[in-house]
């Protein structure tokens, strides 16, 4: 039987990974489509759902820069979690 303290941990981290990659696959699209019609001007498609089909097709092709793009979020929060880690395991000291 696995331990409870390893199953609770396993359990967060992938709560945190579905919650960020939900954030990743719909919300930051959202923001970045409506974010570059107010800097760039209109999407060359359709609106937003030409936009979401494009880039879902490319998550579906494969595409790195597309699955990066959706990956941003989990992979942002990993980085400062292990930057917070290796500050404390230093000291917390910048010399």
């Amino acid at each position: 039987m696995p331990d409870p303290q390893i199953k609770r941990t396993v359990t967060r981290e992938v709560a945190l990974f579905v919650g960020l990659l939900f954030v990743g696959f719909v919300l930051v699209p959202i923001a970045i489509f409506f974010l570059g019609q107010q800097i760039f001007g209109e999407f060359g498609g359709q609106g937003y759902a030409d936009f979401f089909g494009t880039l879902s097709a490319k998550i579906r092709r494969g595409e790195l820069v597309a699955w990066f793009f959706v990956l941003a979020p989990y992979l942002i929060w990993q980085t400062l979690r292990l930057t917070l880690y290796g500050w404390r395991r230093s000291g917390g000291n910048m010399r």
